[in-house]
């Protein structure tokens, strides 16, 4: 893979289920210097097993009287997307507003599944490049490396 060239002003995305960077480039392709200009985060979100207390369900609609068990509902995941939704809010908004010329964006691919539900037509067409590793742990100079490297 070719190494990515982050120009002068695009922003970068680093997100994950819980926690959103927007990063601009200060520098330019050669030397990229990536600053942070917003971080969202996202309301705590604890363990599926702590946010429900049922059982899955079972069903009786088969005519022998046979039961179907149910899927449980998996809270945490439904926070993540739900979090992913808003900061793909935010980049449309970004967007709307003028400060999106190119958009480089890396998350989980969970979270990047879900945030591409959300891209808006015109924020789809600034898109430059797409990274499916979880980079919010570590530092901006760190997301530098990896990212150009």
């Amino acid at each position: 893979m070719a190494a990515l060239k982050i120009e002068h002003d695009d922003l970068v995305l680093v997100a994950d289920g819980r926690k959103a960077l927007f990063l601009r480039n200060r520098g330019d392709a050669e030397l990229p210097d990536l600053r942070v200009e917003e971080v969202l985060t996202g309301a705590p979100n604890p363990r599926t097993s702590e946010q429900g207390a049922d059982r899955p369900g079972r069903q009786w609609n088969m005519p022998d009287g046979r039961r179907s068990a149910m899927e449980s509902t998996d809270y945490h995941q439904l926070a993540e997307a739900d979090f992913a939704r808003s900061v793909a809010a935010a980049l449309n908004e970004h967007d709307r507003i003028g400060k999106v010329s190119a958009l480089v964006v890396a998350a989980p691919p969970a979270t990047l599944a879900d945030l591409r539900k959300g891209y808006s037509p015109s924020l789809r067409s600034k898109l430059k490049a797409e990274i499916d590793k979880d980079l919010t742990k570590h530092p901006v100079s760190e997301i530098e490396k990896l990212l150009t490297a």
